[in-house]
């Protein structure tokens, strides 16, 4: 195998290669392969499938569900270093990227252009094109925005014998064949690598108007989401944190926000009637509230929006965050706030709830005492956490809305799907990859 000099280092020499920001304690790969161009890609990916040797496709390591880190034995793909956007077409909106180009340098060079790339997840200074593609990853803007498989038109993909396909199309429509474009996107690196992606762009808004409204409690917060969901108005964000997480924040950075209420729903609508819009939704739930605050100019609404976006890191100086991740019907938001509260106090652990209620999604984050990166997380930790996904799927949701399911949710993906759906995903899983090199004992 040819492969450009210094392309690949061993594995001993990169000590972050065996996990990612789950802290699942992966095992250590026997080679850490960094390509810079596709042919490199190929030519890894040909000489794995002739020796059966598996491969874990890698972004930047910020994945939440261990569905990148390292496997004894295997080569882990590194493609941070194919990290350029190749063309930004402003007339057709669209951009040819890279998958290691990060998520906020996409939409700041569309930005340049008065477009912009909607998808924003909670990691974007830090995660790749790639790594969300590889998840579907979500974001704050999903209540309006959608996730990313909603903005990707086309797809290059490396397939396990190494050949490249290109899949989907630059046009905004077309359905011609089998859409392998959605097939890919959230696959999680078991169908084939992404080495390149058409992503649609769109018109930045002309306008924003922000609300932060404080509750009493927040089962009152959840009532105010369905409120806002019978609006007729759709919100761009609509975010939900707990009293719990308002506290960490005032912890960390000094704040007040847990004295005006003990839960936050934080709105944003945008586009040119973004203040009359604002206007509705703080109408609707108003009864509800017991502070609402409101900006219409960037400065304060980042302002309001700035405990969203420091909610994980407070936690994270707490100790040790496992940060779950589901999803259920909004109707049904305040009942799975209740019940991961009695989860909480049964299984004495400690558990701060935020996410994004415009969907459903909610982020139920464990807090342990800091230990040792390979410390077995602690059983009533491990015992919250199960009972979270099965009350999810009790609720009719999900055990996974945005992170993917990654090695941390297999079994319980196998719960959700069912037997004959997760068959027909393992027949799907060997029409691509009848070797089993590509990310095994991931997703499936």
């Amino acid at each position: 195998m040819t492969l450009s000099p210094a392309v690949d280092a061993w594995a001993e020499e990169e000590p972050g290669a065996a996990t990612d920001r789950s802290g699942w304690p992966g095992g250590i790969p026997s080679r850490v392969v960094r390509p810079r161009a596709v042919i490199e890609v190929q030519q890894l990916l040909a000489e794995a499938y002739r020796t059966r040797t598996p491969v874990i496709p890698r972004g930047a390591g910020s994945g939440l569900a261990a569905g990148a880190v390292g496997v004894e034995g295997a080569i882990l793909l590194d493609l941070s270093a194919l990290d350029r956007i190749l063309e930004l077409d402003a007339d057709e909106q669209l951009a040819r990227v890279e998958p290691g180009v990060i998520t906020a340098d996409l939409d700041a060079a569309a930005s340049a252009h008065g477009l912009m790339y909607a998808p924003d997840p909670g990691s974007v200074g830090i995660s790749t094109i790639g790594g969300n593609i590889a998840t579907n990853a979500g974001g704050l803007r999903g209540a309006k925005y959608g996730v990313t498989r909603d903005h990707v038109l086309a797809l290059d993909v490396v397939l396990a014998d190494g050949s490249l396909v290109r899949v989907g199309r630059d046009t905004i429509k077309g359905v011609t064949g089998y859409d392998l474009v959605s097939l890919f996107t959230g696959s999680e690196g078991t169908l084939g690598v992404v080495v390149g992606a058409t992503v649609r762009l769109i018109p930045r808004p002309a306008r924003t108007a922000t609300a932060a409204a404080y509750f009493a409690d927040i089962a009152t917060a959840a009532r105010a989401v369905t409120a806002i969901t019978r609006s007729g108005v759709r919100p761009a964000v609509l975010e939900i944190l707990d009293g719990r997480t308002l506290a960490a924040i005032d912890d960390l950075e000094g704040t007040a926000l847990r004295e005006r209420g003990d839960a936050l729903v934080v709105i944003q609508t945008d586009g040119y009637g973004a203040e009359e819009e604002l206007e509705v939704l703080t109408s609707a739930i108003a009864a509800l509230a017991t502070d609402v605050q409101t900006a219409t100019d960037a400065a304060a609404s980042d302002a309001l929006l700035f405990a969203r976006r420091r909610a994980l890191p407070a936690l994270e100086a707490l100790g040790r965050v496992l940060i779950e991740d589901i999803a259920v019907p909004r109707k049904r938001l305040a009942e799975a706030v209740d019940g991961i509260s009695d989860i909480a106090q049964e299984e004495g652990v400690d558990i701060f709830v935020f996410g994004h209620a415009g969907d459903g999604n909610l982020h139920p984050i464990i807090v342990t005492e800091r230990g040792a990166a390979d410390d077995p997380v602690p059983d009533a930790a491990a015992s919250a956490a199960e009972r979270i996904f099965a009350l999810a799927l009790e609720l009719g949701g999900t055990i996974t809305a945005e992170h993917g399911v990654g090695r941390l949710k297999k079994e319980w993906a196998l719960r959700e799907l069912g037997p004959e759906v997760h068959a027909l995903q393992w027949r799907l899983k060997e029409a691509f990859d009848s070797r089993g090199i590509l990310n095994p004992g991931s997703s499936l």
